[in-house]
């Protein structure tokens, strides 16, 4: 072995053991690696930084940001709700939950698509009688399995074919990987459902319930295309009834209405009083085609009727402060107006503290969307009701409030009248115009990538900007969609891989599995090159384990005379089944405490996962990529 070769295995070994130990996050790991290879010399300092430039690195990064767009729209909520069955049968309900997991996880962030399938997950466990982890756990490995049919479903899968293209191989298509995945995925989802998860120790719930803020308040309007238009309250109530949401009044041609008659007809323009939790909102949106009702576009009347308001909270705010003139006041109006317009608004939760100015004042009183330009959507005062207009509730200590604005509006809000956030929470308001522009961007770029029309990265960063024109992802929130962690990382590692196919150590090491447990064979290679890169991935991040296990399995094949396919694919594979520890994906760690578990109860799902894994996939590869 030469001198480069121990330096590089030294820092691999250092660096390895550091993922393991977990001390330091993964991407300062991965920074001191690449700075370890560069100060040793194995990685000129002119190529240091050039992983950032890497067509896997900037996919990543914008696949992240398109599927941000996704969620935001509200496109996977409505997915959800068409796809999933409302009374079936535990066997029918898994499958259908991983199902939707995996389907979610081939074309968006896998870490994303469990993020936002937790909660039917949680609410799917109390119609099933199972706890919180007997369903977390499949839905978890679902998206795990997902995220392998496609090249842009999980960070190895580009990873690799960006190895493979270094290697004058040309990259891997949208498509290569879903013959092998599609087959492991759909195995995997059959086993879990049919018998997996009985397999998951039944964990008391743990960490789901938050706080409970109580049911809130709210008004929507009915419009032109509203399903809820024609038909009666009776059936409105029916519609609503799996959301845990109910009708406490009406507004009727301009006649406030209590405790209206079941079968009095909604027409459009009349406006619904709701009570309903803060995350059956957006269901109780889109199940209806309604519009809460500060966001839609006041008529002149509603103008008008807000013109009297603000003369007359005017005259009542003479104590408060000096006035700068009516002109100012219509500048001041102007702005706020424009702001609620720019799109980079925020939902957030506020509680009003007891001595806070608003205590018996209402959002008319203060001018609350002229003066702060942010809307009041809802409001929520357990145990108690009121029946009057949202704008002219006179708020109380302890109440909870539903907002909506630019984040430095709210807070500024929040500063000057007594308000805290709570826990923050993501509320997503359907819009069905953003809902088909986010789709029809994620299906472009897919397209555009798929069909061989664009390079993968410049497809999805055209599919980026369309986002950002569109504002389905406003421009001030692109930079918050991406795991700025992850992308570090795959930087980093990408020239330090390099370093060791350079160096001759990745042939090296490949040499040696071989002759000492291959022993020449390509099939038992193929097969301890999956075995390894799984058991790695289940120790340290998925990304890092391709990144370091792609020139190995280049230099496997290339000592054994065949194909690197085939090794390549076994590394994809690998390195997205993570299932016998919390730490070898995001997403089992996202439900380690939610589903009340153990470090050590992983295993006993993912190890039989993991082998049927291997029983699947290895005779699949010398099919799909002959040796």
């Amino acid at each position: 072995m030469t001198q480069d070769q121990w330096l590089i295995l030294a820092i691999l070994t250092a660096t390895v053991a550091m993922f393991l130990w977990g001390r330091w996050r993964h991407d300062m790991v991965a920074a001191g690696a690449l700075l370890a290879c560069v100060l040793a010399g194995l990685v000129p300092t002119g190529e240091a930084f050039a992983g950032f430039g890497h067509p896997a690195v900037i996919t990543v990064a914008c696949v992240l940001v398109l599927s941000r767009g996704l969620q935001l729209s509200g496109a996977v909520d409505v997915l959800a709700r068409n796809v999933m069955p409302a009374q079936s049968g535990r066997l029918i309900s898994l499958m259908a939950l991983m199902g939707l997991g995996a389907f979610l996880s081939a074309f968006m962030n896998n870490v994303g698509a469990m993020a936002l399938l937790m909660p039917v997950a949680i609410h799917l466990s109390q119609r099933l009688e199972l706890t919180p982890g007997q369903v977390l756990m499949p839905l978890a490995f679902g998206t795990i399995l997902g995220g392998m049919t496609t090249m842009i479903g999980t960070p190895p899968n580009l990873i690799v074919s960006g190895f493979r293209s270094e290697a004058g191989l040309g990259s891997f298509a949208m498509f290569d990987f879903t013959p092998i995945g599609l087959a492991v995925a759909l195995a995997g989802v059959l086993f879990v459902a049919l018998v997996g998860w009985r397999l998951v120790p039944a964990r008391k719930q743990a960490g789901i319930e938050g706080f409970e803020s109580g049911a809130y308040v709210t008004e929507v309007r009915v419009l032109e295309d509203s399903k809820a238009a024609g038909l009666r309250l009776r059936e409105i109530e029916a519609e609503l009834a799996d959301v845990d949401a109910q009708i406490i009044g009406m507004v009727q041609r301009e006649v406030r209405l209590i405790a209206a008659n079941p079968g009095r007809r909604v027409h459009a323009g009349d406006i619904l009083m709701i009570e309903a939790e803060a995350e059956a909102l957006k269901d109780v949106l889109s199940i209806l085609g309604l519009k809460l009702e500060e966001e839609v576009k006041p008529d002149k009347e509603d103008k008008a009727s807000e013109e009297d308001e603000k003369e007359n909270a005017t005259a009542s705010r003479d104590k408060d402060s000096d006035r700068s003139g009516k002109q100012e006041d219509d500048d001041e109006a102007e702005a706020a107006e424009s702001s609620l317009k720019s799109g980079d608004v925020v939902l957030m939760e506020l509680a009003v503290l007891p001595n806070s100015p608003l205590n018996g004042r209402s959002a008319s009183d203060i001018l609350l969307r002229t003066r702060y330009g942010v809307n009041l959507l809802a409001l929520s005062r357990e145990g108690q009701r009121s029946m009057k207009r949202l704008r002219s509730m006179a708020f109380q200590s302890g109440d909870l409030l539903l907002m909506q604005g630019p984040p430095e509006s709210i807070s500024e809000f929040a500063s000057d009248n007594g308000c805290v956030p709570l826990a923050e929470r993501e509320l997503r308001i359907p819009n069905k115009r953003k809902i088909w522009e986010a789709s029809l961007i994620m299906l472009f770029a897919i397209g555009g990538a798929a069909f061989g029309l664009l390079p993968a990265a410049v497809a999805f960063a055209l599919g980026v900007l369309a986002s950002m024109a569109l504002r389905t992802v406003p421009p001030q929130a692109v930079y918050h969609a991406i795991d700025w962690p992850v992308i570090v990382l795959l930087a980093a590692l990408i020239p330090v891989a390099g370093a060791m196919a350079t160096t001759g150590t990745a042939d090296l090491i490949a040499r040696l599995l071989i002759e000492n447990v291959a022993q020449g064979h390509a099939v038992v290679g193929l097969a301890l090159i999956l075995v390894v890169t799984m058991f790695l991935s289940d120790l340290m991040n998925n990304a890092a384990t391709a990144a370091v296990m792609c020139p190995i399995a280049i230099g496997t094949a290339n000592a054994l005379g065949v194909s690197p396919d085939a090794f390549l694919m076994a590394v994809a594979i690998g390195a997205s089944c993570a299932f016998l520890t919390p730490i070898g994906h995001q997403n089992n760690t996202l439900i380690l405490g939610p589903g009340g578990f153990r470090f050590s109860d992983y295993w006993r799902l993912g190890l039989p996962l993991e082998i049927i894994v291997v029983a699947i996939a290895v005779p699949l590869l010398l099919v799909v990529w002959p040796l």
